[in-house]
C-alpha cells in the first residue's frame, strides 16, 4: 500500500511557480506587471542554476506579497520550471489579446518578455554545450522553443511609441 502512494506522489507534476510566486501573479492584475513577476521568477531560477543565488527579490509594489524562499530542485527541474513559466507568460498575453487586441499592455508586456527571452536563449545555449544529462537537455530544448516563439512574435511588433502625451494622462 505504501508503495502505491509513493508512485502516485512521484507521478504528480511539479509546480513551476512557488506558492508565493503564484500569490504575486494573482496580486498583479495588469498584464505588464504579471509579466514582470514571470520574468523575476525565471531570473530567480537562472540565479540558482548559475550559482548566483540572490538573497532577496525586490518587490514591484510595496503592497505586494513577499517573494518567499527561492525555489528548490535539480538543474533539469529548474529549467523545466523556466519553460513552463515562459509558456504561462505566453498564455497570459494570448488571453489578454483575445479579450482586447488593442490593449497597449500587450505590446509593453511582449517587449519585456522578448528582451528577457533573448537573454535566456544565450544562457541556455551555453548550458546545452556544458551538459550531457538527457533531462537537462530536454528542458533546455523546451526553454529554447518557448523563447524562440516569443522572440519571433516580439520581432513583429512596431517600434515603441515615443509620444509621451499618451503614456501618462
Amino acid at each position: 500500500m505504501a508503495l502505491s502512494f509513493a508512485a502516485i506522489a512521484a507521478a504528480q507534476p511539479r509546480d513551476h511557480l512557488t506558492d508565493q510566486e503564484t500569490d504575486l501573479i494573482r496580486f498583479h492584475q495588469q498584464l505588464d506587471k504579471r509579466i514582470d513577476v514571470f520574468i523575476k521568477a525565471m531570473d530567480r531560477r537562472f540565479a540558482i542554476i548559475t550559482g548566483l543565488e540572490q538573497a532577496k527579490t525586490k518587490k514591484i509594489d510595496k503592497e505586494e506579497p513577499e517573494w518567499g524562499d527561492l525555489p528548490k530542485g535539480s538543474r533539469a527541474q529548474l529549467l523545466g520550471d523556466i519553460a513552463s513559466i515562459l509558456d504561462e507568460a505566453i498564455t497570459n498575453i494570448d488571453d489578454v489579446s483575445r479579450r482586447d487586441e488593442k490593449s497597449p499592455l500587450i505590446s509593453r508586456a511582449l517587449r519585456k518578455l522578448t528582451a528577457a527571452a533573448n537573454g535566456y536563449v544565450t544562457q541556455v545555449k551555453s548550458m546545452a554545450s556544458q551538459t550531457k544529462d538527457a533531462d537537462e537537455l530536454s528542458a533546455i530544448e523546451r526553454v529554447l522553443q518557448q523563447a524562440q516563439q516569443i522572440i519571433e512574435v516580439g520581432s513583429q511588433l512596431p517600434p515603441p511609441s515615443t509620444d509621451k502625451k499618451k503614456s501618462k494622462p
